[in-house]
């Protein structure tokens, strides 16, 4: 009688948790792609400033909601800077139909949460946030999945790297040059942008930076890889090689500063892979989300390369990208 009782409720328990009512918001479950309006009134308030290539279109941020338990919503946010921070809880209102939390500021100077409130309708997300006393609406769509149905079929390797820089955008404040082949980054200023917009790649870099530095490679804009002096460090996910604030590397294989180093990264729809100095940190991991300091929140469409060039020095001796030809 026992054994039929412990069967009974095996079997029972699963019944049960995929018998459950949809609860009440449910529908907002996911990922979010959200774009943030800032005006210049406000980017003066908050300190903050317009990346040169950035459009009138507002600043990058994303959005995750998910159900822990039988009726609470959680999540985790990504803003205009940072890594992506968890939401304890998402309330939602059901007679008002909108959602709203609030979370701690990160790197920003102020003494309140961040504030959210946002409603959905016909599938997008409308709303705003109170920070440090601004309003700032936003919008916002769902992730794409970037999956892909086929395998990519690799085209011919580019080299990034000429002595004009023909194949980027100067930044306003830029601070790169090209010094014998070697593309160096001497001091803190604009981030260097690929003119050409990528999908799925294969990106081979060299680089090297001295003690204490902190860069990062953008990838599609959007995701950024992490470049610093790391060595010995413990692992996390803001180490040497990780995918910043999302993907943790699983050793730690940075050099000591001043050594030259390599990575290999391939990026197949959302799926990322790193070797980092001939061993491999990461292995086909999906990200989540946008990172931090990214160009826009366009995930479905391709985009560029980006350097970043305004956290501390850096010299590339190689960037060779191999686009995907399908």
């Amino acid at each position: 009688m026992k054994h039929f009782l412990l069967i009974y409720v095996i079997f029972l328990v699963p019944a049960l948790v995929f018998a459950q009512p949809t609860v009440p918001g449910s529908e907002a479950l996911g990922s979010w792609n959200i774009t943030v309006t800032i005006e210049d009134e406000e980017l003066e308030n908050l300190g903050l400033f317009r990346h040169g290539v950035y459009t009138d279109e507002g600043f990058p941020a994303w959005l995750e909601v998910k159900l822990s338990g039988f009726s609470t919503f959680v999540g985790y946010y990504v803003g205009y800077e940072g890594s992506a921070r968890p939401i304890s809880e998402i309330h939602f209102d059901e007679e008002e139909q909108k959602y709203h939390f609030s979370i701690p500021p990160q790197w920003m100077d102020i003494n309140e949460d961040i504030y959210f409130e946002f409603a959905l309708e016909n599938d997008t997300l409308e709303g705003f946030k109170v920070l440090d006393g601004n309003t700032l609406h936003f919008t916002g769509v769902r992730a794409p999945s970037l999956k892909r149905e086929e395998p990519p079929v690799w085209g011919s390797p580019k080299n990034l790297l000429d002595d004009n820089m023909s194949r980027w955008i100067i930044p306003q404040n830029n601070q790169f040059r090209m010094a014998d082949g070697v593309l160096v980054n001497e001091d803190i200023g604009g981030n260097l942008i690929t003119n050409e917009r990528f999908d799925d790649f294969k990106l081979s870099v060299e680089f090297r930076y001295p003690e204490g530095s902190n860069s990062g490679i953008y990838l599609r804009g959007r995701y950024e890889i992490q470049i610093a002096d790391h060595y010995g460090m413990e692992i996390n996910d803001m180490l040497m090689g990780g995918i910043y604030g999302f993907i943790e590397p699983s050793v730690n294989a940075a050099k000591q500063a001043e050594e030259w180093q390599k990575m290999e990264i391939t990026l197949v729809g959302r799926h990322v892979t790193v070797v980092l100095n001939d061993i491999e940190v990461i292995s086909n991991r999906p990200i989540p989300g946008i990172t931090g300091g990214s160009l826009n929140s366009n995930e479905g469409e391709p985009g560029p390369i980006m350097l970043q060039g305004d956290h501390g020095p850096i010299d590339f001796r190689k960037i060779v990208i191999t686009p995907s030809a399908n």
